[in-house]
């Protein structure tokens, strides 16, 4: 039992960071139609940028957090207006393969700020783990937990952080004028600019929330024990099954999606070595893409996703 609360208490830290990342591409995917693969870029930014202006600028962890935020989001709305700008009125397709170029430039560049290091941000909380139903002798956080849970504070913040994220972000899209501009666009481009919208100020709004997310969940992902290295990026990606698992517009969709894809990669990297060795090592790490074609055949819309109905 304690085996498989520590795995869901893993999972759901997980699931919180994955959550950052997914809200993000449901936000782009409303506001224009295309699935922005340049995400996990967004992501490890945000993972350096924390790192260096605590590392290096000697900032403090929570400044250097919204710094980066802040640097990331500015980025994205670069991005967005550079790249994205020119492929207004294009193909959804097309456009979604100037982001692939994106992503794929953005490792390039990612491995060349990266080189071989390994950073982290360390325990910026420094809190480490706690013993939930059991004890430690001596009170060491050293120590295993005896007849008990060891939870790490990293895992109970990434999820703190993700819901507050995005409950925070969820009323303002629909309480403020931005976030109902956002909206109309979303549902009808051409009926939003006949409504005096400006629709190329929200693709930009959209892209820089899109980045603000990504480099949330960047900067969560460099509190893991053990730091993170340049091949990172690719755990942006997991973000992917998620928001098909939930369904590609719908925000509560891409935080059950994320929840869902970090619980079940914790529990089959806990218990799958034992129950299916034939599947090899590191299964885990294909798990949310099984789950996310097993959805896929059952719910093509995903679980939260809407249904287009076509009139001929």
């Amino acid at each position: 039992m304690n085996e498989l609360l520590q795995s869901l208490i893993r999972g759901a830290g997980l699931g919180g960071m994955y959550a950052t990342i997914a809200v993000g591409f449901v936000i782009i995917f409303r506001a224009t139609g295309v699935l922005n693969f340049a995400q996990p870029v967004f992501m490890i930014f945000g993972t350096l940028f924390s790192y260096y202006l605590v590392d290096s600028a000697g900032l403090p962890f929570p400044l250097a957090a919204v710094a980066a935020v802040a640097a990331v989001a500015a980025i994205a709305t670069a991005t967005e207006r550079i790249a994205m700008r020119p492929m207004v009125g294009r193909p959804a397709f097309s456009a979604t393969l100037v982001t692939v170029g994106l992503f794929a430039a953005g490792i390039v560049l990612v491995h060349k700020l990266f080189g071989a290091k390994v950073i982290t941000s360390g325990d910026p909380w420094g809190l480490s783990n706690f013993c939930l139903g059991g004890h430690r002798p001596a009170d060491s956080v050293v120590a295993a937990c005896v007849d008990g849970v060891t939870v790490n504070y990293t895992d109970l913040f990434k999820v703190i952080t993700a819901l507050g994220v995005i409950a925070a972000l969820v009323l303002w899209l629909e309480r403020s004028r931005y976030g109902l501009a956002m909206r109309a666009a979303a549902m009808d481009q051409e009926t939003a600019m006949a409504q005096g919208i400006d629709v190329g100020r929200v693709f930009s709004l959209s892209w820089a929330l899109a980045g603000a997310l990504a480099a949330v969940g960047g900067i969560l992902l460099g509190t893991a024990p053990g730091g993170v290295e340049a091949a990172a990026v690719l755990i942006a990606l997991k973000a992917l099954p998620a928001i098909i698992i939930g369904g590609l517009d719908s925000i509560t969709g891409a935080l059950a999606g994320a929840m869902i894809v970090g619980l079940a990669e914790a529990l089959t990297k806990t218990y799958q070595p034992d129950i299916a060795p034939w599947l090899g090592a590191n299964f885990d790490v294909v798990m949310p893409y099984v789950l996310m074609f097993a959805v896929l055949l059952i719910r093509p819309h995903g679980l939260f996703g809407a249904k287009e109905v076509q009139r001929v």
